[in-house]
């Protein structure tokens, strides 16, 4: 009822609403998932003894009982980084050449150096990140969001996930699922051309009365069904039915960007030439379109925006590949924050960049490489960045060692990470429940701890 009254003009809208447990700084979400895994050393966090040391052997009691996807232990060598860092803004954040246009908004992020997990592979990795569990069928951060407060939107789904894809991702549509959530609070997939959601359109022939009449019918037998067995999923499919037809007239409008400034445009770099002949042809437009979509729905109250950059898995290639990725999402990135900030909307839109880990300090030697070129998965220390919301900018929070093996100091595990977020949005992570199969569940399952150094 609150929610309803706010929207009438008839509450305040900064009110406690009863479904927060204290007042929110954040309103909505933008995640920025960088698939398979940025090799932090290379961007954003400088490894100087690490460059000494290339081609040195790692200490062996360091690799003892440590698992690798691929690095052959014996023979691992550290490798160093080529890249050039500089301090950047009144913080002083050193970061990489990689990152020309993030580097001038280092006063506006807050860094986490001493990200840390214990998954290193990709999808049990990528799962923990999104949903707080390695298994498949649990509800990821937008469903549990979705779950807790509710949609600011009447016409446009509450949670969006876009994809702009090489090789793909390898949990598909488990990466915004709802889990054991009822499928309302489950994340849609966008497309950012043409119909954003397929079989939109009515069929030739069939008039909007016509297709009105049918909903209608098809609802009642629904709610008839409903009433009788309990089922909530037969809820979730009435809602789906009456979003998708309000979706119709909205949606459209939503991906229309004739409205939209040249200016705006080329800041988010929509046109700029792209003459890769390789997986990733075409993805410096996609995902500059993507970003600037994720501003335009946060505008009309989608809550969660997930959008997916495939893929940072360099295991060779590793400093033509971060050229490349760097180079189609550094400038719409940025755009996408200095475009929330100049519109008022960064103080109460959370954006967080991040992968579901990082890359080793060594070389990965794998017996088929001729050379090495690339790194091995790294789910001991990673780094990540969050900006408004209620978080604090102009900050580098946590440690690594000198050669960026592990966290040195102040680590930040990934249900520390969960906790933070719910909390920004108002939510105890340790109260937002849901019962299923005997237990009450929660995003950080028994762990998690609020980062403090991220608050304002």
């Amino acid at each position: 009822m609150a929610s309803m009254l706010q929207d009438d003009g008839l509450l305040a809208a900064d009110s406690q609403l009863p479904f927060s447990h204290f007042v929110p700084k954040a309103k909505r979400c933008i995640y920025l998932f960088m698939e398979g895994g940025p090799s932090q050393m290379d961007l954003c966090d400088p490894k100087p003894k690490l460059n000494e040391l290339d081609g040195q052997p790692m200490p062996e009691s360091l690799l003892n009982e440590i698992k690798f996807a691929f690095i052959q232990k014996e023979s691992a060598r550290l490798m160093g980084s080529p890249r050039r860092f500089q301090r950047y803004g009144e913080c002083g954040m050193e970061l990489s050449e990689l990152m020309p246009h993030i580097s001038t908004c280092a006063d506006d992020i807050a860094l986490v150096r001493s990200m840390h997990c214990d998954q290193f592979n990709h999808l049990p990795g990528q799962l923990l990140m999104l949903s707080g569990s390695p298994l498949q069928g649990w509800p990821t951060l937008g469903s549990w969001l979705n779950y807790g407060l509710g949609s600011e939107s009447k016409n446009l789904p509450s949670y969006v996930a876009m994809t702009t894809l090489g090789r793909g991702l390898p949990g598909g549509a488990s990466s915004w699922s709802s889990g054991f959530l009822p499928s309302q609070y489950s994340g849609t997939l966008f497309r950012n051309q043409g119909s954003p959601v397929l079989n939109l359109a009515n069929p030739p022939g069939v008039s909007r009365d016509v297709q009105s009449r049918s909903l209608q019918a098809i609802n009642d037998l629904n709610r008839e069904r409903f009433d009788r067995i309990g089922n909530p999923e037969i809820a979730s499919r009435i809602e789906a039915y009456e979003l998708a037809f309000r979706m119709q007239q909205t949606a459209p409008e939503l991906l229309d960007l004739s409205g939209e400034s040249k200016a705006t445009l080329e800041a988010y770099g929509l046109d700029r030439p792209d003459t890769a002949k390789d997986t990733t042809a075409g993805f410096m437009g996609s995902y500059a379109r993507n970003c600037l979509l994720a501003r335009r729905m946060i505008e009309r109250g989608v809550r969660f925006v997930t959008l997916f950059l495939s893929t940072w898995d360099h295991h060779s290639g590793l400093d033509s590949g971060l050229e490349r990725y760097t180079q189609i999402s550094d400038q719409p990135v940025t755009a996408l924050l200095k475009d929330l900030k100049q519109r008022g909307l960064l103080d109460e839109t959370l954006v967080v960049w991040g992968g579901e880990f990082g890359r080793t300090p060594l070389g990965e030697n794998r017996a088929n490489f001729k050379t090495v070129t690339g790194r091995d998965h790294h789910p001991y220390s990673f780094s990540m960045w969050l900006a408004g919301g209620g978080v604090k900018g102009g900050q580098v929070i946590g440690e690594t060692d000198e050669i960026g093996w592990g966290v040195a100091k102040d680590p930040v595990h990934v249900h520390d990470l969960h906790a933070t977020l719910l909390h920004l949005f108002g939510l105890d992570h340790e109260r937002l429940t849901y019962r299923f199969q005997g237990r009450d569940f929660r995003l950080t399952d028994v762990a998690g701890n609020i980062v403090n150094q991220l608050l304002t």
